[in-house]
This record gives structure tokens, C-alpha cells and sequence, in this order.
């Protein structure tokens, strides 16, 4: 999906909730926030995000998922796992909801948590690296340690961030 159709299929989901007579938040996570907040990528394969009342924008994810023909999956809060306080801020404030989306530098430790080398990812965190001025992979672990206690630092992330620095 890219920028454009996210931002329709949201639009989709405020039309959805009012028809239900519901008011919905969610905040968005990974590659929707990469396309919609930081135009540093084209697409993203899905939505990730943690959402509420859930049964209610489950169900409305399900009808516009039938309605256009996506995968069932389009909007998902398989991300919730990874989901500490954070801070936010609105991205889009419609009738019947509210998306959030999360300050750069959580977007950064949680994507520097998950280190999936082999996908977007990689990209994706040298962008954020760039956006928030960090020069050294022990400014990168200090943001990832704000969030995350240490012993859920794997050693393979641990890896991955001195790579990035050429270390």
C-alpha cells in the first residue's frame, strides 16, 4: 500500500466507525509511519498498529477489507508484542477517529529491536539514525535503552547497529 491509498483506507475506517457509533484510536507503527509521516519509502505490505475498542475496528477492518479486496490482515496489531510507553502525537483527527503515530526515536528502537536485516528495515533505521542527528551506534543504543531494558537487546541487534556504523 502506499501513502495515498493508506491515507484512504483510514479515511475508509472514520466512515466506518461512524457508521457503527463508534470513536476509535489507533496509532501506527513501522513502514505505514515510514510512507505517511517520513515519505521514506513508496509502500509498506501492511499496516501495523495497536488499536481501540478492538472488536469494533476489527470488524470495521474486515468489512474494508471485503469492500476493496485486501488481504484481511491490511490493518493488524501483530506489533502490540513490541508496544511500550511511548510518546505520540496525532497524525489525523477525523469524526470517529484518531490515528497516532509514535516520535522518531521510538520508531527507531523498536525497529532497531526487531533488526530484521533481510527486509526494509535496514533502510528504514538509517533514515531514522539520520533524521535524529546520531553519529554513533552508543547514541543509538542509549535510544534503544530509553525504551527497552537491556536484557531484550539481543546480541545479533547488537551486531547490526556496529555494522551500520561500519564498527
Amino acid at each position: 500500500m502506499d501513502r495515498d491509498a493508506i491515507l484512504y483506507y483510514l479515511h475508509e475506517l472514520n466512515q466506518e466507525l461512524a457508521r457503527l457509533g463508534v470513536i476509535g484510536e489507533v496509532c501506527l507503527y513501522g513502514g505505514a509511519v515510514m510512507c505517511l509521516v517520513y515519505s521514506a519509502r513508496p509502500s509498506t505490505k501492511d499496516v501495523d498498529a495497536i488499536f481501540q475498542p478492538t472488536q469494533q475496528i476489527r470488524e470495521a477492518i474486515a468489512r474494508i477489507a471485503a469492500n476493496h479486496n485486501l488481504r484481511v490482515d491490511w490493518l493488524n496489531d501483530a506489533v502490540k508484542g513490541f508496544v511500550v510507553d511511548h510518546p505520540q502525537r496525532i497524525f489525523l483527527d477525523a469524526s470517529h477517529l484518531k490515528v497516532y503515530v509514535p516520535e522518531p526515536d521510538y520508531l527507531l528502537a523498536m525497529k532497531t529491536l526487531a533488526a530484521r536485516v533481510d527486509t526494509t528495515d535496514q533502510h528504514d533505521i538509517r533514515f531514522l539514525i539520520g533524521i535524529l542527528g546520531l553519529t554513533t551506534p552508543e547514541q543509538v543504543f542509549g535510544v534503544l535503552e530509553k525504551y527497552y531494558p537491556q536484557q531484550r537487546i539481543r546480541p545479533a541487534t547488537q551486531f547490526f547497529v556496529e555494522e551500520l556504523f561500519g564498527q
